[in-house]
C-alpha cells in the first residue's frame, strides 16, 4: 500500500492556482490583435485566389466553407480519397509558405 506524502496535495493545489494566474494574467495583459487577424483574413483570401491551382481552390471549398469531409467530397467528385487528402495536404502547404511571415 502507498502512503501519501504530506506535500502531495499542496502541490497539486498550488500548480492550479499558479495556472489559474497565469490564465487570469494573460486575458489582462493580452492585447487586442483584432487588426493582426484581420490582415491575416485577407492575406488568406488573397493567397486562395492567386495561389492555388483552380483543383485545390475547389477542394478547399468544399472542406473548409462547406464543412464536407473526405469521403463526401470524393464521391462527389469521382476521386479517390487520397487524392482528395494529397490535394487538401498541398494546398494547405502552399497556403503556409505563402502566409508564414504574416503570422
Amino acid at each position: 500500500m502507498r502512503t501519501r506524502s504530506p506535500y502531495e496535495g499542496a502541490f497539486d493545489t498550488r500548480a492550479s492556482e499558479w495556472i489559474g494566474d497565469l490564465a487570469a494574467w494573460n486575458r489582462a495583459n493580452a492585447g487586442d490583435n483584432s487588426e493582426r487577424l484581420e490582415r491575416l483574413r485577407r492575406n488568406l483570401r488573397q493567397a486562395r485566389e492567386r495561389e492555388l491551382t483552380p483543383r485545390q481552390r475547389q477542394l478547399l471549398e468544399l472542406y473548409y466553407d462547406q464543412g464536407m469531409n473526405i469521403p463526401q467530397i470524393a464521391g462527389e467528385l469521382g476521386v479517390n480519397r487520397s487524392t482528395v487528402s494529397r490535394t487538401l495536404r498541398r494546398a494547405r502547404e502552399r497556403l503556409y509558405r505563402c502566409l508564414r511571415y504574416a503570422l
